[in-house]
């Protein structure tokens, strides 16, 4: 039975918004949220951050209250934006200028040169809880006339009187386990709906995160069954998406409409309480859970090619399966092979390799090759895939199979090389075989295939296989 396989590292392209870009420009409703007589204005982000702090904060205050206060009135403005707060309600602006539900923003006013300063320096960072991807909720109030659970902008005065930084301030308030962070780059506002409808046979990440949000939302609404997270919308996520629109008091069609989908984004950030001070977290681990064992189209890693590599061998034998180009990059054509791929072993015909696709994949590939004359086989030049092996290690790293095609391989033309027998095993022969391959390149003769080992053998066995008819 081929287990979980550890080469399956997390890849970052599968795991959007771990670094949550800035905006470029900011829509503020000038008054509360149901005020239709209010107007919307679109402005640079930065002037939005200066402005809110300029009408918040005094210039006169200790640089490190500023600083604090800026790093706080960030993170609402970005929590807002991050989780569609007034956009998954139907309105067309992501924050208003009320302080009553957000922030005060005084549009045309002018600007303190002291907390602009702070603000050109850290207007990309906000807050995080360890371990957390959404930027925190992080309430706040004057701490004289009003008061709150969260941070006291008159305290911060006197904490940074008392030589308090500003990240000491922001953990007096919200808890030791508070970290900053930084974006990347600015982004574009763009709402989460994927611009048409989700229904049956589609497939692909937003899928795949909207079973997610489902199953979590069916904790607090039992009605809602659970429902496999495989990316593919089949039979089973249309009944869910039907009960949940059901319960809902949306039309039932089992179809995900931008309505439906923006009631999905606002039901799940309120039972996880993600624009909230007390939020359960988006976590990271939780991604790494979901993520860490797909591969999704557009990917570009070492695995891609030995997943191309597989589906190519395996288009000889199943006329079904078309044949792919191992370049190394998950495209549409790969993404077709796997869809036929998944058909054609009864899977989910999702187009994403989960785990239990990759593990029947290399089931798959890995019984054909096993009866085939190492000569017969010709590997692809495959980069290190992140993973040493060592002797004890069995059939469930792929990898080993592939090092002992090649070392078998290489025993033909280097009498030094003991033969050995590719079955996907790594046992005394393979490491004897590994050794005596060390020696020969002058590498240092652990018996431990490494980056180096590794390298040096792709590229030994590609010469000369190159050289000779395959």
């Amino acid at each position: 039975m081929i287990q979980e396989l550890t080469e399956f590292n997390l890849p970052a392209e599968t795991l959007p918004h771990l670094i949550v870009p800035f905006p470029i420009e900011i829509t503020v409703h000038l008054g509360a949220p149901d005020d239709q007589n209010a107007l919307n204005v679109t402005v640079p982000y930065l002037d939005y951050i200066k402005n809110v702090g300029s009408s918040e904060l005094y210039p006169t205050w200790p640089e490190e209250a500023i600083r604090a206060n800026l790093y706080a009135i960030n993170s609402v403005a970005m929590n807002r934006i991050f989780t569609e707060w007034y956009r998954s309600r139907g309105y067309d602006f992501d924050i208003t200028n009320s302080p009553a539900y957000d922030q005060a923003y005084v549009h045309g006013r002018g600007i303190f040169d002291t907390i602009a300063n702070v603000a050109n320096e850290m207007f990309d960072q906000y807050i995080v809880q360890e371990g957390h991807i959404e930027p925190l909720f992080t309430t706040f109030c004057d701490g004289r006339i009003v008061q709150c659970n969260g941070m006291s902008q008159w305290g911060t005065v006197e904490l940074a009187n008392q030589g308090y930084s500003a990240l000491d301030i922001l953990r007096y308030y919200y808890g030791d386990n508070i970290i900053i962070e930084q974006s990347e780059a600015p982004g574009i506002i763009v709402g989460t709906y994927p611009g048409r409808p989700l229904t049956i046979g589609d497939s692909g990440i937003t899928v795949f995160r909207m079973q997610h949000s489902l199953n979590r939302i069916s904790d607090n609404y039992p009605a809602i069954p659970q429902i496999p997270i495989t990316g593919y919308y089949d039979d089973q996520t249309a009944n869910a998406v039907k009960v949940f629109q059901e319960v809902f008091n949306l039309p039932a069609t089992g179809i995900v409409d931008e309505e439906t989908w923006y009631y999905i984004r606002r039901i799940y950030i309120a039972v996880t309480r993600l624009g909230e001070l007390a939020s359960e977290g988006l976590m990271i681990r939780d991604l790494i859970d979901m993520y860490s064992s797909i591969i999704l189209e557009g990917g570009n890693r070492p695995i891609v090619v030995l997943i191309q590599y597989f589906l190519d061998l395996l288009s000889v034998f199943y006329p079904t399966i078309p044949p792919v180009q191992i370049d190394g990059y998950y495209g549409p054509q790969t993404t077709e092979a796997v869809r036929a791929f998944q058909i054609t072993v009864g899977l989910s015909p999702s187009g994403i390799v989960d785990q239990q696709t990759w593990n029947e994949l290399y089931r798959t590939a890995y019984n054909i090759l096993i009866n085939l004359p190492v000569e017969e086989i010709y590997l692809p030049s495959i980069n290190f895939l992140g993973l040493e092996y060592s002797e004890g290690m069995g059939t469930y790293y792929p990898g080993i199979f592939l090092l002992e095609v090649m070392l078998s391989y290489l025993s033909t033309r280097f009498p030094d090389i003991p033969s050995i027998e590719a079955e996907g095993t790594f046992d005394t022969d393979t490491r004897n075989a590994v050794i005596a391959f060390q020696n020969m390149e002058g590498l240092t003769p652990t018996g431990v295939v490494d980056e180096n080992t590794w390298n040096a053998l792709v590229s030994v066995y590609q010469n000369l296989r190159n050289n000779s008819t395959v």
